[in-house]
């Protein structure tokens, strides 16, 4: 296996095995975080995640499409300084557009089945992060990175 394929295997491991990640966005350059439930697309290409239009965390999303998405896979143990790995996930993020969003729709809800009335609420926002790069750290040191966007 490739470099770049060792990479993507481990990059798609690491989000198959997380439900969650933390979610970076700025307004005014400070920067704020919180947690989203997500699921990605085969391709690795977006992930997808929902909050409702009254978050501040979606008033920053309008204001700056530019985010960062943390997920690893760490335990809280001593361990892991040898054991855990974390993908710091640069991209954009959007809206789905009507023409994408039942496809897309299901790849998240069957991720997340128990989410379901939340996105078909109104006031819900359902959106997809286009992947620019994915920078991996590794047994706490180790860093790879992984462009998929063209």
């Amino acid at each position: 296996m490739s470099d770049a394929a060792e990479v993507r295997h481990r990059v798609a491991e690491l989000l198959a095995g997380q439900p969650l990640a933390v979610l970076a966005t700025h307004a005014q350059g400070q920067p704020y975080t919180s947690l989203v439930a997500f699921a990605a697309t085969e391709d690795l290409r977006h992930l997808l995640f929902a909050t409702t239009r009254a978050t501040r965390k979606f008033a920053n999303l309008t204001a700056d499409e530019r985010v960062a998405l943390l997920v690893d896979n760490r335990s809280n143990q001593e361990s892991d300084f040898h054991d855990a790995m974390a993908a710091t996930v640069m991209g954009r993020a959007a809206e789905v557009p009507d023409g994408e969003r039942q496809a897309l729709l299901a790849i998240y809800l069957g991720r997340h089945p128990y989410l379901r009335d939340f996105v078909a609420s109104p006031t819900c926002a359902f959106l997809k992060v286009t992947v620019e790069k994915y920078v991996v750290v590794n047994r706490f040191q180790q860093v790879m990175e992984l462009h998929v966007t063209p």
